[in-house]
């Protein structure tokens, strides 16, 4: 119980604090740029939804993997596994950069912005997509250390990074009037500054997983991308959804209407945040236990988890 109590306890910490890269966002569009602002901003999230379920996908897969193994004490696999989640991931950055550089403008178009809308939404997609890696590694990266017995840390580098965006977001959009751009600058950096954070684990003696030299396995990948597929779903649902809703409301209110729905969606997300937080800091407790075949105790962590929720 202590365990379970200690690794939710952080997750939710760090899962609301991921919330609040959008949540600031919101809150510093709106009173810089108004309606506009916040309608491009909305039509924009559901992208970021699509990065964030592709990280956490593979962080995810990749880290109940990493877990089941550590508990059996496989090291090679351990490595291999770690090692083609980051070039899958690698591959996963490549696209959406590429996306982002090329393609911004037609799928600003396709999300339904029109006129000054248009513009400010490319902006933001832009640098949001060439700024993937960085939320798709720093997702990676908080699910293995996690999983690592590093829970505490991982939450610091959440923290960490949402306090700095919340910071630049003052900063870039007031002082120094960078508008959207601002925004998304701000929004892209946290998830850096969270990953040379955690990088200090991958120092540590402690640190249970290394990249080697390894050719990517089929069968690591496929186990990777079939235990990490729920997470990518759930984000991918939302995105869906909230496009959805963005084209109906566009057509009955237009931007007015997308931005007084973008700051209930946004707030929304941090609520959904805490069922995530509870789901994500059990995983490293499950899978330890699946790995040493302890039946009992798993059991005991999803009637802990499913009291947590109600």
């Amino acid at each position: 119980m202590k365990q379970f109590l200690k690794y939710t306890s952080l997750s939710i910490l760090g899962t609301m604090g991921m919330s609040c890269y959008i949540l600031a966002d919101t809150f510093f569009i709106a009173q810089g740029m108004g309606t506009d602002g916040l309608a491009a901003l909305n039509l924009a999230i559901p992208v970021y939804n699509f990065i964030y379920g592709a990280g956490l996908m593979l962080g995810m897969g990749g880290a109940i993997k990493f877990a089941i193994l550590k508990s059996q004490g496989n090291q090679k696999q351990i490595d291999r596994v770690y090692t083609n989640v980051i070039y899958m991931a690698i591959v996963f950055s490549v696209l959406f950069t590429s996306l982002g550089i090329f393609g911004a403008q037609s799928l600003a178009r396709m999300l339904g912005a029109e006129g000054i809308v248009l513009e400010m939404t490319t902006t933001y997609l832009k640098w949001l997509l060439v700024f993937s890696p960085a939320f798709i590694f720093n997702n990676i990266f908080i699910c293995f250390l996690r999983n690592d017995e590093a829970p505490q840390l991982s939450m610091m580098a959440v923290l960490f990074g949402s306090f700095t965006n919340i910071i630049f977001d003052y900063i870039f959009i007031f002082p120094m009037k960078m508008g959207i751009l601002g925004a998304v600058l701000a929004t892209g950096t946290s998830p850096a500054i969270g990953i040379l954070l955690m990088s200090k684990h991958r120092r540590d003696k402690k640190n249970s997983f290394h990249l080697v030299k390894e050719r990517l396995y089929a069968d690591s990948i496929k186990q990777t991308l079939s235990l990490g597929f729920p997470s990518l779903i759930g984000q991918l649902a939302a995105g869906i959804t909230m496009i959805v809703f963005n084209f109906l409301i566009l057509a009955l209110e237009g931007n007015t209407g997308v931005a007084a729905y973008g700051v209930v969606a946004n707030i929304s997300i941090v609520i959904i945040g805490i069922f995530n937080g509870i789901a994500e800091g059990v995983q490293p407790l499950v899978s330890d236990n699946y790995g040493t075949g302890n039946k009992k105790e798993i059991r005991s962590l999803h009637k802990y988890s499913m009291f947590m929720m109600a």
